[in-house]
């Protein structure tokens, strides 16, 4: 087989890359090892700048995004037992829409499915070759057979557990890591939400999360300990702790209900530099993992491929290699911006282990300062809807 790029991930950022390229008449193949259904089975992050917006527009996706998303014009800080909002729309002009990872991955597959565009599931060994040379190939196996892919180029979106950064020698690679000492006890339920929009809160038991996947359905989480397991924590024994996290006027209107998906996340930052490896291209999770705090994992992940698709329509439009050149580059500067962002507001909202009564005073200065200052509070305001590509 031949094709000019070669997708290996069919996530979110495999599938938009590929529906981009599509569109631009740019030949593609997709490649994963897994099924569709296991991929739209995994419940992920759900809030949408107004830049992945735009790309899921330009890939031809986004008409049940804008039926069914739910606009968001800011977010609440509570601390102290109060409410504090802070009004995204009013400080940048902009706003987050409220949509499921798996909405998004749903809506790519059908455009692909549509358009006709080639790709292989349930392919197994799946490995990139000579992508250091000017004649990359990938190959895999199907059914038993092996198969072999010439191309232009290689775009490993295939997460952080997949091929594509492995195959990169460890002299060619740097790694940056920060582990957190807690994680993210998570739970779906089939209930309206606690209010219209997130609310992050910072308590002395730990952090919480009230979010939302749409008007029925609410996604709740607390900050635990990494050695705690699912099976002690009932769904009573939850929704208790959860409430006693929350400011008073929300822990009153929380309406509890049967979790049909309960998780314990661990919380980490990584970045991979560079991501471009002669033809092949790091994108999303394989490069970079972001704590949830922020909303940045798929958000960072679209960049990537807006960054990347750019460089490639301009290198078979134009004949040019500055934008495939300049990927990692561009790529990394707003990855590193979306990290520190990130960890601010990991830092800022959790309690850790080793902190003292000093940090703690530290910490509630911080958030007074923020929620009270226009500047402090457009500064968060800009990073949470995101920072232009």
């Amino acid at each position: 087989m031949r094709t000019q790029v070669v997708i290996i991930g069919s996530g979110p950022s495999g599938l938009l890359l590929g529906q981009l390229l599509t569109k631009a008449g740019i030949d593609n193949i997709i490649l994963d090892r897994v099924s569709p259904d296991y991929i739209l089975g995994r419940v992920r992050a759900g809030v949408l700048e107004e830049g992945m917006v735009s790309l899921m527009d330009q890939a031809g996706a986004s008409k049940r995004l804008h039926q069914e998303g739910l606009p968001h014009e800011g977010i609440s800080l509570a601390f102290d037992g109060q409410d504090h909002r802070i009004d995204l729309t009013k400080l940048t002009g902009k706003r987050v829409i409220v949509y499921g990872q798996t909405e998004v991955t749903q809506d790519l597959m059908d455009e692909r499915t549509k358009s006709g565009a080639q790709g292989f599931y349930e392919a197994q060994n799946v490995t990139p070759h000579d992508f250091d040379s000017d004649q990359p190939y990938v190959t895999f196996e199907k059914d038993g057979v092996t198969h072999r892919i010439d191309c232009d180029y290689i775009a490993g979106c295939d997460g952080y557990h997949g091929v594509c950064r492995k195959s990169v020698p460890e002299k060619s690679i740097q790694n940056f890591e920060k582990i957190y000492p807690f994680g993210w006890l998570g739970i779906l339920i089939d209930q309206p939400p606690v209010d219209h929009e997130l609310i992050y809160a910072n308590h002395p038991r730990g952090f919480a999360l009230c979010s939302m996947r749409s008007e029925t359905r609410s996604r709740y989480y607390i900050q635990c300990a990494l050695d705690e397991k699912i099976e002690d924590w009932s769904d009573e024994r939850f929704f208790d702790e959860l409430r006693r996290r929350l400011p008073a006027v929300h822990a009153d209107n929380l309406t509890t209900g049967a979790s049909f998906e309960k998780s314990i996340a661990p919380l980490r930052s990584f970045v991979a530099e560079p991501m471009r490896f002669g033809r092949m291209f790091l994108v999303g999770d394989a490069a970079h993992i972001v704590p949830p705090t922020g909303a940045k994992g798929l958000n960072l992940a679209a960049s990537d491929v807006h960054y990347l698709f750019e460089g490639l329509r301009e290198f078979y439009a134009e004949k040019s290699k500055a934008g495939v050149d300049a990927y990692s580059a561009r790529a990394l500067a707003r990855v590193w911006k979306a990290e520190r962002f990130s960890w601010s507001m990991t830092t800022m909202l959790h309690r850790f282990p080793e902190m003292g009564a000093f940090d703690q005073k530290i910490q509630e200065a911080d958030l007074e300062y923020l929620v009270h200052s226009t500047a402090a509070s457009t500064a968060l305001a800009e990073n949470y809807v995101g920072l232009t590509y």
